[in-house]
């Protein structure tokens, strides 16, 4: 038999949800309704509901319209402050808004509390190469290929693949492009090529890099790339932004946007939050640049949610485990969120199926897990342990939004969001109904700076 998919709309929480239930059997709603009997119109209709929970792909009904709000262009900080913990600090706490400054930060989080932070390190992934011809052509980085592992293309030498998007591609047709050195000495010893593997329009495209030193790839960006600021600052890169957009704990290079939330934090801060007592942790998420790709569709249920890796060591998973139930857990920025929720469901992967895998985008809203947060974090260390590996590795594509259910995160420190983006839908969703619009009313109203450069805020749930 043929394939078929049913749809069905369901309100929960005031949340209507599309179930799009995919099976080999077919599936006629009107047949169940059309039984005279009553204990086979139960019997069908169970079934059916099964199979809902079952083989369901469940995706929100929300209009990105509804999440709209007046951003005006003065409001959006062009550049950071000149001290990062001089930004001001929105506090949404037990249903009330006030404000302070973001140096004061470890005087409004509690003290039994596990502070997770987001490691990753921006990579100058921006590169301006021109054909033989003379025309201009950009290369942006966006994540590694051949070889695919983080690290081992950053040590490469001579050659490696990347995934990118092409400026310009429409006279890139083929032929090797060449670095612009614009009379850098160190750029014109790596004599850098580009070379098209594969070309995609739609999507991220193919490209080889190929020099003639041996400096590794990790070099070869440092010296010929430009850091990738987002498109809303309506400026080039500026040696400001070297320092200024990385956070002072950035580690692991891989992120072509930075972590933001964690861009107002100073070493006094940082020391402040350690003398309280709170335990600080760091996971890595690679930041990619779907996070500035806008939501062109009707429906929230329309957006493709891009795919992001993360990694977590052994000791944060335990210090995890150990941490609830008894620690509040404090998640800096988005990816922090998405990366700690997305860690739940790879635990219950591991319950479920004897080992985790990567998080779909719209797995929270399919099949009701009833696992607990402890219990989904315990499968996983114990699957760490049991394999003996020290790091887990996994990707990512989860999106939250209102009727998410939070397993792990109670506090969530972040900045001010486009208007119909999908970061402020998580924010809806963890504040709870319409109050962020109360909280971006308040924000707008009382001379906060929005987006990536701008103030931050820490949100109770």
């Amino acid at each position: 038999m043929s394939s078929s998919t049913v749809q069905i709309e369901i309100f929960a929480n005031r949340v209507p949800f599309i179930y799009k239930i995919t099976n080999s059997r077919v599936i006629n709603v009107n047949y169940i309704c059309k039984q005279n009997s009553v204990f086979k119109r139960f019997y069908l209709l169970h079934t059916f509901l099964y199979l809902c929970g079952k083989y369901s792909i469940v995706e929100p009904k929300i209009k990105i319209e509804d999440f709209n709000y007046a951003l005006p262009e003065e409001r959006i900080a062009k550049y950071p402050l000149e001290k990062r913990d001089l930004s001001k600090l929105l506090i949404f706490k037990d249903g009330k808004i006030s404000e302070d400054k973001f140096y004061n930060l470890a005087e409004i989080l509690p003290s039994d509390s596990l502070m997770v932070f987001n490691n990753t390190k921006v990579v100058p992934a921006r590169m301006m190469f021109r054909k033989t011809s003379g025309a201009a052509i950009e290369i942006f980085c966006l994540e590694p290929h051949s070889p695919s592992d983080y690290n081992l293309s950053f040590a490469s030498k001579g050659e490696c693949e990347w995934s990118v998007v092409i400026g310009n591609a429409k006279k890139w047709k083929e032929g090797p492009l060449f670095f612009f050195s614009n009379g850098m000495a160190d750029a014109e010893k790596l004599n850098l090529r580009a070379e098209l593997v594969r070309k995609n329009e739609s999507m991220a495209s193919i490209v080889r890099f190929l020099w003639d030193t041996d400096a590794s790839f990790s070099e070869v960006l440092d010296i010929c790339g430009r850091i990738p600021i987002p498109p809303y600052l309506k400026r080039e890169t500026e040696s400001i932004d070297l320092e200024r957009y990385q956070t002072l704990y950035a580690r692991i290079k891989g992120s072509v946007a930075a972590p933001t939330a964690g861009l107002h934090f100073t070493d006094n801060v940082l020391k402040e939050i350690d003398s309280k007592g709170i335990v600080r942790m760091n996971l890595c998420l690679h930041v990619g640049a779907g996070t500035f790709m806008p939501v062109k569709s009707e429906y929230i249920s329309g957006h493709k949610m891009h795919t992001e890796p993360f990694s977590v060591t052994v000791e944060f998973v335990e210090s995890l485990y150990n941490a609830l139930g008894n620690k509040k857990i404090i998640a800096v920025g988005t990816t922090s969120a998405r990366s700690l929720e997305s860690l739940y469901y790879c635990g219950v992967h591991c319950l479920e199926h004897g080992d985790p895998s990567s998080v779909s985008q719209w797995e929270p809203y399919g099949e009701l897990r009833n696992h607990d947060a402890k219990e989904a974090v315990g499968a996983l260390l114990d699957y760490m342990k049991n394999n003996g590996l020290q790091q887990f590795k996994a990707r990512t594509s989860i999106i939250i939004v209102p009727s998410y259910s939070f397993r792990i995160i109670d506090i969530l420190v972040t900045n001010f969001h486009q208007p119909q983006s999908t970061l402020l839908l998580l924010i809806s969703a963890f504040t709870g109904g319409e109050r962020w619009r109360d909280i971006y009313s308040y924000a707008l109203g009382h001379g906060f700076r929005f987006l990536s450069y701008g103030d931050s805020s820490v949100l109770f749930r």
